[in-house]
């Protein structure tokens, strides 16, 4: 695996540049080196530096709370214009409903269009569908060809209908599944493929593209925020290469559910605003091992303020001089859409820093807006990943077309929560042989994903060599503060305390213990140092599950340097308890949850996606008569196709 420390800004465009393969016994030994952002392996802190203030030399102190913007949350002070204050994960369902209460409702014909992404970059001037190479260009406008034959909105977010000012009446529409189909025109949009390349599993693949999702356009809301409303299985582009561009149910089920659950839990991502069966089959071969079977298809309709991603950029990069031109042109759009702020930064906001030890020259970002870009991307991506690592999120597939420059979770194909706590679990059956994109190696990917990024600008010659080697400092550094900040907040301690937290991890990971129980059930420890020994794991039973003497032992030792850490901390346990329970969510969206609704819906049954919706909406809330989705895995929630997937949708 490469080190943070050790990975250096080269773009490899026909070379392999994946990870070296490690067993899983390998990556258990080195879980802190993963997990814990200041360990020898990864994640050490830059050298010593002069430092002046700066809105990117974020905090060697606890992070101030987060802050949300329309679904999108970013640590105070960071992000696009239009921040409004939120006061913790949990509020955040409740408080972005409660927000929109009185935006405009708008029919869908009302919605006010403004199609930034085709008026100001270059477009492909053919618009068929044939698989090919698209040079020179963007985008393609080419329309959703979906077969379908009585569609059906399965599901429906209010919330994000919100975000857009749409009335939530025009879900009640007759025609609105066909509209969410691309069998009918959407009034006013102007439907594009986007063109964008990537590393796969660490080797450039060339153009990929959206092969089977269309943007119907882009509209702005009431408040001035941008959206852009994409169709995911509405039929071939020029992208599509092999495939037919089409989506299956189960596929779209798990994007539907998981866009919304990790907006409840506060972490970044696209949104998505409905899910539609289309009436027809699609052949998919799960497995890929030459079982091919039809599945109802389906289209989910997604939202996000731009589905622009690293491969956005390093597609024209990687086709020499004459594109590298575009580079630049997207940056600037990027900037002037998504990141207006660095449009005119000046000498006076102090962004000036010793770039490194010895006769580096100084980075100064008031005088490079795309540095000060690069900068925010990826600190924007570290806090993104130390999020998913808090909440046990593996996302599955971290390719670098899969990686967003607004620090959004993208793509939700293979992914998984961790339910027995192993750091070297990976959701994706195509990652088994090598595990690049576990759980523990997610910090690495992040940063080895900014390199590629940072070699794209820098050959586009936008940022010097020294500016990309600085915005991946500040990953380490970002990565390194707000994983430390997550996890005290978690134990509902006052400081850090990496000892005490490294052999939590350790613990959880010999005895295979449920993560998301574990934290939620810890916020019950009384800060009492008299309890007796055999009563300390009581709070705990329900997940220390078949553990013998010398386990028990452990627990109890740490359980009693834990009980130490509350009692000096001085906080009463019913303060620290609310606390904990606002960043410990009781209900994550575990993918035997999502196989039971996806078993359901191809059936013809969609109230379970409704009603784990509904949860997921809330994951923080106790939430009375819905324990059961707080449950601890059945055994047939470890079988291949539940547990782990494959690209394949």
């Amino acid at each position: 695996m490469h080190h943070l420390t050790s990975l250096s800004p080269s773009l490899r465009f026909s070379s392999s540049s994946s990870s070296s393969s490690s067993s899983a016994a390998a990556l258990s030994k080195n879980l802190l080196s993963s997990l814990l952002p200041s360990s020898p392996r990864i994640l050490r802190s830059p050298p010593p530096r002069k430092r002046l203030s700066s809105p990117f030399d974020r905090r060697r102190s606890p992070p101030p709370p987060l802050r949300r913007m329309s679904g999108i949350a970013f640590a105070a002070g960071e992000g696009i214009s239009g921040v409004a204050p939120m006061e913790s994960p949990a509020s955040a369902a409740v408080g972005v409903g409660a927000a929109r209460a009185e935006s405009a409702r708008l029919k869908l014909e009302e919605l006010n269009w403004d199609h930034s992404f085709v008026r100001e970059l270059p477009g492909d001037p053919r618009t068929d569908k044939i698989p090919r190479e698209v040079l020179h260009a963007c985008y393609t406008k080419v329309s959703p060809s979906a077969e379908v034959e009585d569609p059906k909105l399965v599901a429906w977010s209010e919330s994000v209908a919100n975000l857009l000012d749409l009335d939530p009446k025009e879900f009640e529409r007759p025609d609105f599944p066909l509209i969410f189909s691309g069998a009918a025109p959407l009034v006013g949009g102007l439907p594009y493929a986007q063109c964008y390349g990537g590393h796969q599993f660490g080797v450039w693949a060339g153009q990929l593209g959206d092969g089977r999702a269309i943007t119907l356009g882009e509209l702005i809301n009431s408040r001035g925020e941008r959206w852009e409303l994409q169709l995911k299985g509405a039929g071939k582009t020029p992208y599509s290469r092999f495939a037919d561009g089409l989506a299956v149910l189960r596929s779209s089920i798990r994007e539907f559910l998981c866009s919304e659950a990790m907006n409840g839990l506060g972490i970044p991502t696209t949104r998505a605003l409905c899910l539609v069966t289309t009436g027809k089959y699609v052949v998919r071969d799960m497995f890929y091992d030459g079982n091919p079977k039809d599945e109802p298809g389906a289209i989910v309709c997604r939202v996000a303020q731009s589905f622009l991603r690293f491969g956005s950029y390093q597609i024209h990069a990687s086709r020499g001089k004459e594109d590298l031109d575009i580079v630049r042109v997207l940056a600037d759009y990027t900037i002037r859409h998504h990141f207006p702020h660095l449009e005119n930064l000046k000498k006076s906001e102090s962004l000036s820093f010793d770039a490194a030890q010895g006769d580096s020259p100084s980075i100064d970002l008031t005088s490079n807006k795309y540095a000060a870009w690069a900068v925010e991307v990826a600190e924007r991506t570290a806090s993104l990943v130390a999020r998913w690592q808090g909440v046990g999120f593996t996302h599955g597939v971290l390719n670098t077309d899969n990686m967003s420059v607004l620090g959004l979770t993208i793509d939700y194909g293979p992914f998984g929560f961790l339910d027995a706590f192993d750091p070297s679990y990976t959701p994706n059956t195509t990652d088994l042989p090598g595990r690049r994109y576990c759980f523990a190696n997610q910090p690495d990917i992040g940063l080895w994903n900014i390199a590629q990024f940072g070699t794209t600008l820098s050959a586009a010659k936008l940022i010097s060599k020294d500016e990309a080697n600085y915005a991946m400092e500040r990953y380490g550094t970002k990565f390194m503060d707000e994983y430390q900040y997550i996890m005290t907040k978690k134990l509902g301690l006052t400081k850090y305390n990496k000892q005490l937290i490294s052999k939590l991890l350790n613990n959880l990971a010999v005895d295979k213990v449920d993560y998301t129980n574990f934290f939620r059930l810890l916020s019950n420890i009384k800060a009492d140092p008299n309890i007796p020994e055999n009563e300390l794991l009581v709070p705990l039973k329900a997940v220390l599950l078949d553990i013998g003497k010398e386990r028990k032992e452990a627990w109890i030792s740490w359980l009693q340097t834990y009980i130490e850490e509350l009692v000096s901390s001085g906080i009463p346990d019913e303060e620290r308890k609310a606390a904990m329970n606002s960043v410990n969510p009781k209900y994550v969206l575990r993918n035997y949850l999502c196989q039971s609704a996806i078993d359901a819906a191809e059936q013809g049954d969609y109230e379970e996606v409704r009603r784990l919706l509904k949860v997921m909406e809330r994951p923080y809330d106790e939430q009375p008569g819905m324990e059961k989705y707080a449950r601890l895995p059945p055994a047939w929630a470890y079988r291949p196709g539940v547990c782990m997937l494959s690209c394949s949708s």
